[in-house]
């Protein structure tokens, strides 16, 4: 599904927030890498997307309703059996129906589980009197806990992106902090690039997310990703 169909099937049903396997097949589109998503709306397509995709995976629930998954128990990770796989979508969907009665599910999303690695936090808001604004920072819960980020005005340049990498205070761990893996800094830098040129592409997008985005020692991975509507 392209950017245009999948940002205009969004407004056709009255919504803002696109759901996660929306938002990725948008930045995959760009090149963004994402921990490719795959929607199940039964229990049986769930065990055959985990069977495709290969175990273990990670099972979230897909509602346009629901933003903070976790908080209603609409997660499920390392599941490394079909049972397994089959139990948590039924626990997932009972879960966020009892959280969020109104809401309308769609399933789940079925993602291979990713290896962890330094994670960090990638974003965009829309300031009224600047536009949209780039953040980058350590993600996870230490965004919330550390507030630790970095901010550019989109568009950004290779030299923007490299310097609001080495602005964050936790630099240090991205550079391998007592005999850990180094970040792949380049593709950290070329991720912020891609994020910048889409949402300048595509002004109807007023928030993104990224969080986390595993920062391996070759490469990163955005494993969670949403995106707002303006």
């Amino acid at each position: 599904m392209s950017t245009a169909t999948i940002i205009d099937k969004a407004r056709t049903e009255g919504r803002k927030i696109l759901t996660e396997v929306e938002s990725k097949q948008l930045l995959e589109e760009v090149g963004v890498p994402t921990a490719h998503a795959r929607l199940a709306a039964t229990r049986d397509a769930a065990v055959q997307a985990a069977r495709d995709i290969g175990l273990p995976v990670v099972l979230k629930i897909v509602s346009p309703q629901i933003t903070h998954k976790t908080d209603v128990g609409g997660v499920k990770l390392d599941l490394k059996s079909a049972e397994e796989v089959a139990a948590a979508f039924d626990e997932i969907v009972a879960a966020a129906r009892r959280a969020a009665p109104d809401a309308a599910i769609e399933g789940v999303s079925v993602q291979k589980m990713a290896r962890s690695g330094i994670e960090v936090i990638v974003g965009v808001s829309t300031d009224p009197q600047f536009g949209p604004v780039l953040m980058f920072g350590l993600g996870g819960v230490l965004v919330e806990v550390l507030k630790d980020v970095a901010f550019r005005i989109i568009p950004i340049a290779p030299r923007d992106a490299r310097q609001m990498i080495h602005d964050i205070k936790g630099f240090p761990l991205l550079e391998g902090y007592r005999g850990q893996d180094p970040a792949d800094l380049a593709a950290l830098e070329n991720l912020l690039l891609r994020v910048s040129d889409f949402v300048e592409k595509h002004p109807e997008v007023s928030e993104l997310d990224l969080n986390p985005v595993f920062a391996y020692k070759d490469g990163a991975l955005a494993v969670d990703a949403r995106i707002v509507l303006s």
